[in-house]
């Protein structure tokens, strides 16, 4: 197998097909499209391979099927077939699809099944136990027990196959100890960790740690009280006997992949392979494994092991105990990396099938490309309009969600960031740049220039700093996974390029005739224009309909070829060329009315109202209006936007500086601080759905410090674990800047940027309002406590 390092291999879940997929399934499948063109142009296509495909078998997809009234493949072929149209329609460049349901998946299950029952590691025996159809898996419990999928499991007696899973706990604790089998982000890695250990922070307390024996049925089990742990060879505590052996067939259906002889004949029964190793196995299968075709074998050899599994965290202990076992047990090379990502949460909720809470892609692309796009370019074609669509969907999801952490959706949201990301920011630097290199340079790129203009020689070299500094923080981004930090740099340095074209205010010096006017304007257009190519490369794998477009308006031809020749790959500063022609000139991204929101809203199913707890009174509370003065403890939190007196200022610890731009000093005027603690008599009574729109993170305070001739305001940096921010809050005649720095405390992550004193405040702290002063008293945590940054508050 490979260890060169020279290949990529990237995966998502084979996705199951007891429901039609929705934008959590395209979340996971975008992410992947993202990581595979990235490494494409920075490896080759050759050396690349992506793969996706459905996970087809199980007692679950039969019942469904029975309920349809068709047979288990017509089911499987149609929900199947709902997947593979909808990333065409997305224009996900997955290099295979499989399916398990085909032969080749087939007979490579059934070739590991007999490898590992071959090595001693499979043996036949009966079990008695709650079974949970839902999640394919038996849970510990009496009858009625309610399993992982919330409804009450089967009491189901079989006779099955178990894989020796116990042989490998404490191998699987050093492997990941060590970090020889990598699991992201942490929390996950640790979840699993535990999962393997076992509670032996429990041993030796009053309730001690007792497991059961390995009895067959409920009735036979007994417990051991344990009063030690063991310790692996890497010398990490663990309990022997927590992972239990692992049932891998099933004989109560038959929908599924038949055990292999010889261990057929060994019993009574026909049985089929459990579910999980045979839709695990799909990883290998895809590539070559089983088949004795010498291309897929030169295909395996190429490309297993995988280095990077993208899935879903409620599968975490599938793809990082059960996968790593199979494997080892088999002496086969582990995955290099299990990357999980969190949920998307509607109203607060994982969406699901069963929650009646799903958001389809479909509806996204069609509002998008329909109604947006198509808007402005009626003889656009479908697939056009799908692009177009799809970029704004992956723009959000990658730009709005800390990968690895839950994440909100919402319509609202996703036509406000289009609308300020692209529309207004993007879009408006390529239009309005573009636009005048065509009417005032004859449409020609006039090269890299120096300004004739002191001030503005010094904006255009910042320009050029921050631009590299960008392409460098974009890559390691991209390495690690952190596609929020990725397009949050680069919509801060959009912002300080635009600031810099409006500072030097073309406009005004393409109706002059002084010579230095023309240099000037010839230095504006080069160095925006060579930033917008920049940006441009950078956000292809993100973007790749919309950048094309952009790329074939500055000149440089197909985007696509670009990527494919290595053009995209070790980007420096000034690699337009002089001379360069525009191509054909036109918006990019239409601006999305408001009206769209409800237009998706209605597309979709209304979800059913909650049923309102009895202990709920149901009557409005009336309250008294709030202070009119926002200074006053009481007030509501102030969101007019302010103008903004500095647009190109750097705002606290970015990692993509942008230009401070010079202007002439404004006007000393005091500016309230919000107000952050509304009494709660004064507070209305709100809707869960407005409820829901508050992010609430946890932060950590890196920096603190007093604003001169402010002496309501201190001044924050805040870490929040994918990114650092600014914030500006009104607490300085109860806090002193010592008091709060190194604090855990909580923000509201999601309110709107304002200005106050020049700078850019860009979130709000979470406190008690005490006394009749109305001192605020934060909401923090005990020193002792390790939540991770970034987490949400639910």
């Amino acid at each position: 197998m490979s260890d060169k390092q020279n290949k990529f291999y990237v995966t998502t879940p084979i996705y199951y097909v007891n429901a039609r997929p929705h934008i959590g399934h395209a979340y996971t499948t975008i992410a992947a499209d993202v990581i595979a063109r990235r490494q494409r142009a920075l490896l080759g296509e050759d050396n690349v391979w992506f793969l996706t495909g459905t996970d087809e078998h199980g007692q679950k997809v039969q019942r469904s099927a029975q309920a349809a009234g068709i047979t288990p493949q017509q089911f499987t072929d149609e929900v199947s077939a709902q997947f593979r149209a909808l990333w065409q329609r997305m224009g996900i460049t997955n290099n295979d699809y499989i399916r398990t349901t085909e032969p080749r998946h087939v007979q490579g299950v059934q070739k590991l099944f007999g490898e590992l029952y071959s090595r001693g590691h499979i043996y036949l025996d009966t079990y008695t136990g709650q079974y949970s159809v839902g999640e394919e898996m038996f849970v510990d419990g009496p009858p009625g027990t309610i399993g992982p999928d919330g409804k009450p499991t089967e009491t189901v007696t079989e006779e099955n196959f178990y894989f020796r899973l116990s042989a490998f706990q404490s191998q699987l604790i050093d492997l990941i100890e060590s970090g020889d089998f990598c699991i992201e982000p942490e929390s996950r890695r640790n979840e699993v960790l535990s999962f393997l250990r076992g509670p032996v922070n429990q041993i030796g307390k009053d309730e001690g740690v007792w497991l059961p024996n390995s009895g067959k049925t409920a009735e036979e089990i007994e417990f051991t009280r344990v009063d030690e742990p063991a310790y692996t060879p890497g010398g990490n505590p663990y309990i022997p006997g927590v992972l239990k052996d692992l049932s891998i067939s099933r004989s109560s259906f038959d929908w599924g992949i038949p055990v292999p002889e010889p261990a057929a004949s060994t019993s009574q029964k026909k049985h089929v392979i459990y579910v999980w190793l045979d839709a695990l196995a799909n990883y290998m299968t895809a590539i070559g494994y089983g088949s004795d075709n010498p291309e897929d074998k030169a295909k395996l050899e190429k490309f297993w092991p995988a280095d990077i599994h993208l899935v879903g965290k409620e599968i975490i202990r599938f793809h990082c105990v059960y996968w790593p076992a199979f494997l080892l047990a088999a002496g086969l090379p582990l995955p290099r990396k299990v990357q999980a990502h969190g949920w998307l949460l509607f109203e607060e909720s994982k969406m699901s099938k069963s929650r009646g809470n799903i958001v389809r892609t479909e509806t996204i692309l069609d509002a998008f490309g329909n109604l947006v796009y198509a808007s402005l370019f009626p003889d656009s074609t479908h697939a056009e309009q799908d692009l177009f669509g799809s970029d704004v969907l992956r723009y959000f999801l990658l730009r709005e969600i800390p990968f690895g952490q839950d994440g909100s959706f919402s319509f609202d949201a996703l036509v406000q960031r289009y609308n300020s990301d692209l529309a207004n920011g993007y879009g408006n630097l390529v239009s309005r740049t573009l636009t005048m290199i065509e009417k005032n340079l004859d449409a020609t790129h006039p090269g890299l220039t120096s300004p004739a203009t002191d001030a503005l020689a010094e904006a255009a070299n910042k320009i050029a700093g921050s631009a590299v500094v960008l392409i460098d923080s974009t890559a390691d981004d991209f390495a690690a996974l952190r596609f929020t930090r990725v397009l949050t740099n680069i919509a801060a340095f959009i912002t300080g390029v635009d600031g810099f074209f409006s500072f030097g205010t073309p406009w005004k010096l393409a109706k002059s005739d002084e010579p230095a006017a023309k240099e000037d304007l010839c230095a504006i257009l080069s160095t925006t224009a060579e930033a917008i190519r920049v940006i441009t490369a950078l956000l292809y794998p993100i973007l790749p309909y919309s950048t094309a477009k952009v790329w074939a308006q500055l000149g440089l031809g197909d985007i696509e070829v670009a990527a494919r020749n290595g053009e995209l790959n070790n980007l420096q500063w000034g690699g337009l060329k002089p001379g360069t022609k525009l191509g054909s000139l036109g918006p990019i991204f239409p601006r999305a009315p408001k009206e769209l929101i409800q237009t998706m809203t209605d597309s979709e199913q209304t979800p059913t109202p909650p049923v309102l707890s009895k202990f709920v009174d149901e009557k409005t509370t009336h309250t008294k209006p709030a202070p009119a003065d926002s200074t006053h403890p009481g007030a509501a939190p102030r969101t007019s936007e302010l103008p903004h007196e500095n647009p190109g200022a750097q705002v606290g610890a970015s990692s993509a500086p942008v230009p401070e731009l010079a202007k002439p000093p404004a006007p000393h005027t005091e500016a309230p601080a919000s107000g952050i603690f509304a009494a709660a008599e004064s507070t209305p009574q709100i809707a869960i759905d407005d409820f829901v729109k508050i992010d609430l993170r946890v932060a950590k305070v890196l920096v603190a410090e007093r604003i001169p001739k402010a002496d309501k305001l201190l001044r924050l940096e805040v870490d929040l674990g994918y990114e650092k921010r600014q914030i500006l809050s009104g607490i300085a005649q109860w806090y002193t800047p010592e008091d709060l720095i190194g604090r855990r405390i909580i923000i509201v992550a999601n309110l709107a940027p304002r200005k106050m004193r020049g700078f850019e405040s860009h979130g709000m702290l979470l406190a008690a309002s005490h006394g009749e002063d109305g001192k605020p008293i934060l909401a923090t945590f005990a020193e002792g406590d390790e939540i991770e940054l970034g987490s949400r508050l639910k």
